[in-house]
């Protein structure tokens, strides 16, 4: 289905027929957000948006995984390996945590602004960030293999990702609730009935969800990208004002002594696997 694949080390894009894929590529990791992808991200949505062949852009995942979300490690590693840390002649950098934080933060402006149809084919387990960002495309279709889980209080963290807008105006305040506050992870039923993701398939029939976005792509480019912007405008600065205070917080969260004890904990824990 792909041609003209172009690896950004561990994020793939391609394009056909006016379809652009943005694929998590890192199958060995479950496809988890390291540096490279953080890095890229924002540069390849760009790129999607500026291009006059890409119609219809798609977000998914290499592999059994749609994507485990954020690698922590990032978040744990020297400060000069954390996207956009600043190094000083002197050796001074800046505050590792709100680096990260901002990086993020981008990704996330970059999607709530992304101005053609966006949609996500959620090919398996979907963790963190893999989850909130959902609330920001256009659509979602799911494989029946696909779950749905945001272990934020389980990493002592917050909601990201807009959703602490997103998912109540989406899925109700108490659906939400259970998976922002106290982490349910849902099934891709569970998480169509609950409005998050349009329709589910199964997985061994998820090329239907692909020949629809290609018979989408056929349709008239300007007149979808006026249809977005006349959904997306009325709730623009809601999801910003929601992208940055959710930052501002993460970065408090991420210096709390419960996060740096549930991070560490977390990760050794997952060294020992």
């Amino acid at each position: 289905m792909e041609d003209s694949k172009n690896k950004k080390e561990h994020l793939a894009v391609s394009v056909k027929d006016g379809v652009r894929i943005i694929r998590f590529n890192r199958p060995e990791k479950k496809n988890a957000l390291d540096v490279s992808i953080m890095t890229n991200i924002v540069p390849v949505l760009n790129e999607a948006a500026a291009d006059s062949n890409t119609v219809i852009t798609v977000i998914t995942g290499t592999g059994e995984y749609f994507t485990a979300g954020n690698d922590m490690n990032n978040f744990m590693s020297d400060p000069k390996d954390v996207p956009g840390v600043e190094i000083s002649e002197e050796g001074e950098y800046d505050d590792p945590a709100k680096t990260a934080s901002t990086s993020f933060g981008k990704i996330v402006t970059a999607l709530i602004d992304f101005p053609k149809p966006l949609i996500a084919i959620v090919n398996g387990p979907a963790i963190g960030f893999g989850v909130t960002m959902l609330g920001l495309c256009d659509v979602v279709y799911a494989s029946d293999s696909a779950t749905f889980h945001t272990p934020f209080m389980t990493l002592a963290l917050c909601p990201e990702g807009s959703s602490s807008f997103t998912f109540p105006n989406m899925m109700g305040p108490q659906n939400a609730n259970e998976m922002l506050m106290f982490g349910r992870k849902i099934t891709a039923k569970e998480a169509q009935r609950q409005g998050l993701v349009a329709k589910v398939y199964p997985h061994e029939s998820l090329d239907l969800a692909w020949a629809q976005v290609y018979q989408w792509a056929k349709l008239p480019p300007g007149a979808m990208i006026t249809a977005k912007a006349l959904i997306r405008d009325p709730i623009r600065k809601q999801l910003h004002k929601a992208n940055e205070t959710e930052c501002n917080v993460l970065i408090e969260r991420f210096k709390s002594d419960e996060a740096i004890e549930a991070i560490i904990n977390f990760l050794s824990r997952k060294s020992k696997l």
